[in-house]
């Protein structure tokens, strides 16, 4: 049984895309490909009307004002959306704009489509996957965090020592 219904189909498809900085944004190409790609996937798998929102592309997720995210939760809260495309770690790295998504996307029926699958966030199970891939994420940007900060202690020890690189 597919998740994906008629009801969704008649709806649009929404990829949102977003990078935390300007530098990212010219710099790691890879991940823009990755999340543009993403407005296939939703063509493969029925939707013909597929939306990209990339208003946020160098705008952090933290405190920063995003207008793409706030056009997101517009449309799904309209009515207009079927299914978001987006990759957990790009929305943001806290717990409240992704199970904020979570919970108006149950609400109106909207699924949640990423690299790896379709999920439905009314049903039990999706709901469990979708919300420890936004707990991972949480836990990623906090080991970053510490590792960044034990790499400042032991520069201000004398202790980092850095190879040149080969070539």
């Amino acid at each position: 049984m597919s998740k994906i219904t008629p009801e969704h189909l008649a709806r649009q498809a929404v990829v949102y895309i977003r990078q935390s900085t300007a530098d990212q944004v010219i710099d790691n190409k890879e991940s823009q490909r990755r999340q543009y790609g993403l407005a296939d996937r939703a063509r493969q798998l029925g939707w013909s009307e597929v939306i990209v929102i990339d208003d946020d592309l160098g705008r952090s997720g933290g405190g920063t004002a995003r207008p793409g995210f706030e056009k997101l939760l517009t449309g799904i809260c309209e009515g207009r959306v079927g299914a978001v495309s987006i990759e957990a770690s790009r929305l943001a790295r806290n717990g409240r704009d992704w199970h904020t998504l979570l919970e108006f996307c149950g609400l109106v029926g909207t699924l949640i489509v990423d690299e790896d699958g379709v999920y439905d966030p009314r049903h039990p199970n999706d709901r469990l996957l979708l919300g420890m891939e936004g707990t991972m994420s949480e836990m990623e940007l906090s080991i970053f965090r510490q590792r960044s900060l034990e790499a400042l202690k032991k520069a201000r020890r004398g202790e980092l020592f850095l190879n040149v690189a080969i070539g």
